[in-house]
């Protein structure tokens, strides 16, 4: 069992960063996949950001692509989501989740994800 809390979370101006992280107990996260997902009010949850589990293949939704980076640091049981140059329609709760895989792929579809965290507020304001 993978508990995974995130953080990082917070109100930042357009054109602001943040830097997410999501910190896992009860396994090592370095057998797992990881993603990223979000969910706006009113809106489905929709993918963000995947790494393998060697950090060597990550994967982006093109709306983030170019100013989100994943990564992660396996010593530290941590995966990372830097966001730059953020807009108010990044403006959503984030979650991290993980799989326990070590095949190359990433993942990209919520259901692929056995493990969740409770989320984190981002709010980008105009």
């Amino acid at each position: 069992q993978v508990q995974l809390v995130e953080s990082g979370g917070g109100l930042v101006q357009a054109g602001g960063s943040l830097r997410l992280s999501c910190a896992a107990s009860g396994r090592t996260l370095s057998t797992y996949a990881m993603g990223w997902f979000r969910q706006a009010p009113g809106k489905e949850r929709e993918f963000v950001a995947a790494i393998n589990w060697s950090g060597r293949n990550t994967y982006y939704a093109d709306s983030v692509k170019g100013r989100f980076t994943i990564s992660r640091d396996n010593a530290k049981n941590t995966v990372y989501l830097q966001m730059n140059s953020l807009k108010p329609e990044d403006t959503a709760v984030y979650y991290c989740a993980a799989v326990a895989t070590t095949d190359w792929n990433t993942r990209h579809y919520f259901n692929e994800y056995d493990y969740w965290g409770q989320g984190t507020q981002v709010t980008v304001s105009s």
